[in-house]
């Protein structure tokens, strides 16, 4: 899973990515040293839970896929049967490309 954390976070404008159980505990992580690995898996777990309670009031799917745009940066967040991939970018990071190497990395981590 390592390896796929490192392949993410070669990609142009990633500043780091983890991955996080639904409950936020950290399964892997390779984040920018400004982030504590803890912090931001907790964070992600309850953003996501409370996105999901949202979308079942509205009779929608579960998450798939979630991006935060902040003033310094971009956080994105996407779900699958293991848990959250966590990806934390620089704020004019090219948007499609990310969530495409995002969706490379979600089937390597299912196969992992």
């Amino acid at each position: 899973m390592y390896e796929v954390l490192e392949e993410l976070n070669r990609t142009s404008g990633v500043t780091g990515s983890m991955v996080v159980g639904n409950d936020g505990i950290v399964i892997a992580a390779d984040l920018d040293t400004r982030y504590q690995d803890e912090t931001v898996g907790a964070l992600a777990a309850s953003i996501t839970a409370n996105v999901n309670k949202s979308l079942e009031r509205l009779s929608e799917e579960k998450l798939s896929q979630l991006t935060i745009e902040a003033m310094n940066g971009k956080l994105f967040m996407a779900s699958n049967e293991v848990g959250i991939l966590v990806v934390t970018a620089e704020k004019n990071v090219n948007i499609g490309l990310i969530r495409l190497e995002i969706k490379h990395a979600l089937a390597k981590i299912k196969i992992s």
